[in-house]
């Protein structure tokens, strides 16, 4: 299935499945795929399937559609091209679907004949190395005039690099790579076949150079191919219906198999496969070629095994790339159990030590400890609260509720919720707001929440120091509104700048549940704004909630009501 993957931007690493005529990319919410990045515009691109694959049609973006970091208006996408929409880098891979069937229904084109008591060298003209393929590689000057020129001119194996470096799907390289091998030797069929732990090879991609012939069935000789996998050779065989172990079988004469090249696909320590080629001929032609040379030369042979030692390659760093992910996925389900459990058990040991006061209180009939043990309880509710609306918010996207917000109100709102905690640290707290702050669109509750985290985490980075302060100011130019957050606290290390922001990574042990950075910049990201930190150790920190002030937003909302917001219907303060 094609597919797009997110590498670079403020929707890094997420995947995005094509599956429609048509998939529009842009900032706005009604688009297919939607990108937090400002510099993309409300429309910018879509992605239309034509043919095989899709085509990237800019429609008339303010900064422009790059592909490959060439611009273009509209331009076919291939697999492994790079898409930059604004500060956003995608890859494009044209996948194929492919089901649980896909090597049954292969197998059904390949008939391997199998013939263990005959000999097979009536018909070898000449073996290779299976580590051939990789010297030819390193060392094309030792080729042979045809071969050396042919890897000098860098035709097919530029193109095959250019597909094991960018096709992340094993059947579409395999394909990929049948069809360059069709191009440059004269094979009319080939096949590529991996081996498998349970049984025989499974073929993995199958080719004809005639479309015509797509139907037909392969007739594959299983001799052929134990016989490279077992003695590590490429074999190039001529004149097949004069081996005497296809005496009996009407295969040949059926499907007129003339000539045969099977080289084994040597990987970095195993061997993979084999890759497999033959051509065909009529009775006619058959005659004719009695006394003629075939199509197939030892230079064919050399070439043929290069291909299969690259694609070998290819299949070896694609398993280890899914094996890698699968790992990272284990790895981060384990490590999110890890810190969900940790977190959890902290609020648990924290309600049970309120109740067993609460229970004291109630036994020994004592109003103040019944008070100490319910105010005990209760913050670890609060915190239970919190862990469960944090993971709520990071766990999916979600369009903010718009509507024409006082930033300075929410600032104030902020200030006093956590005028309590500033009394009890003995911290000052102080408000700098700037006079006639644009109105701006946004979600007054989310803008809210990332706040109280911000301060929040300003709070506990002042605990213990000396005259601890925590100031809250705004600020507006013609672009953003900015909400201020300055502490003189601890301060953050250089190397730890970018960790603040990961999921579960916390710098204040049972305190915090490592997830109030994270979605606070989420929640700006979706506003088309961000978060963004400057610290220094033993001064403070300073953290700058960004707003724009053109929201993205605001076109959302224009797209349904109809009605444009523009400054001029937001009244400044």
């Amino acid at each position: 299935m094609p597919r797009l993957l997110v590498i670079k931007g403020a929707d890094e690493g997420k995947q995005f499945d094509l599956v429609e005529a048509v998939v529009s990319v842009g900032r706005d919410a009604t688009n297919r795929i939607r990108l937090h990045d400002t510099e993309v515009s409300r429309r910018h691109a879509e992605f239309r399937h034509e043919g095989d694959g899709y085509t990237i049609v800019d429609v008339g973006s303010a900064n422009g559609t790059f592909v490959n970091n060439r611009r273009v208006d509209i331009k076919p996408l291939a697999s492994g091209d790079h898409i930059g929409l604004g500060q956003t880098l995608l890859i494009y891979t044209a996948g194929r679907l492919d089901t649980p069937s896909r090597s049954d229904q292969l197998a059904e084109k390949i008939n391997l004949i199998t013939r263990p008591d005959l000999e097979l060298s009536s018909a070898i003209v000449k073996t290779i190395g299976e580590a051939e393929g990789s010297r030819l590689l390193a060392k094309p000057e030792e080729a042979s005039p045809w071969l050396k020129n042919a890897l000098a001119h860098l035709a097919i194996m530029y193109e095959a690099s250019q597909a094991v470096s960018h096709i992340l799907d094993i059947n579409e390289l395999l394909d990929r790579i049948l069809e360059l091998v069709l191009r440059t030797v004269p094979a009319d069929r080939g096949c590529v076949m991996l081996t498998s732990d349970a049984g025989p090879p499974v073929p993995k991609a199958v080719r004809w150079r005639k479309e015509s012939e797509r139907q037909e069935v392969i007739q594959l000789s299983s001799t052929i191919v134990d016989h490279v996998l077992k003695q590590r050779q490429g074999v190039l065989l001529t004149d097949a219906p004069s081996d005497e172990r296809f005496a009996d079988g009407p295969s040949i004469v059926r499907y007129g198999i003339r000539e045969v090249i099977c080289v084994p696909m040597k990987g970095r320590h195993e061997t993979l496969g084999v890759l497999y080629l033959d051509t065909q001929s009529t009775t006619r032609d058959l005659a004719k070629q009695k006394t003629a040379l075939g199509k197939f030369t030892e230079d064919h042979l050399a070439l043929a095994s290069a291909i299969a030692h690259q694609a070998a390659l290819a299949v070896e760093e694609t398993r280890y790339h899914q094996a890698m992910v699968q790992a990272e996925r284990l790895a981060a389900i384990g490590q999110t159990i890890a810190a969900l459990s940790h977190h959890i058990k902290n609020i648990l040991q924290g309600l049970r030590s309120g109740s067993e006061i609460l229970k004291m209180g109630l036994e020994e009939k004592n109003d103040k400890l019944i008070q100490q043990g319910w105010r005990v309880a209760e913050k670890n509710q609060a915190r239970i609260y919190d862990l469960v609306m944090d993971m709520l918010s990071y766990s999916k996207d979600r369009v903010p509720a718009a509507e024409p917000t006082n930033v300075n109100d929410v600032v104030r709102d902020v200030a006093e919720l956590v005028q309590a905690r500033a009394q009890e640290l003995k911290a000052t707290l102080d408000l700098n707001l700037a006079d006639h702050l644009p109105l701006i669109l946004a979600d007054p509750e989310g803008l809210h929440r990332a706040l109280l985290n911000v301060v929040g985490n300003a709070l506990d980075a002042v605990e213990g120091r000396p005259d601890p302060k925590v100031t809250i100011g705004t600020r507006a130019d013609e672009t953003w509104v900015r909400i201020v957050v300055l502490d003189n606290g601890v301060g953050i290390p250089p190397q730890k700048i970018n960790d603040i922001f990961k999921p579960f990574v916390s710098t204040k042990g049972a305190k915090g549940t490592g997830l109030g950075l994270p979605v606070s910049r989420k929640i700006l990201r979706e506003h088309g704004g961000d978060l963004v930190v400057q610290s220094q150790v033993g001064t403070g920190s300073k953290f700058s909630l960004k707003l724009p002030i053109k929201s993205p937003l605001a076109q959302e909302a224009a797209g349904t009501s109809g009605e444009p917001p523009s400054s001029a219907t937001l009244k400044p303060q």
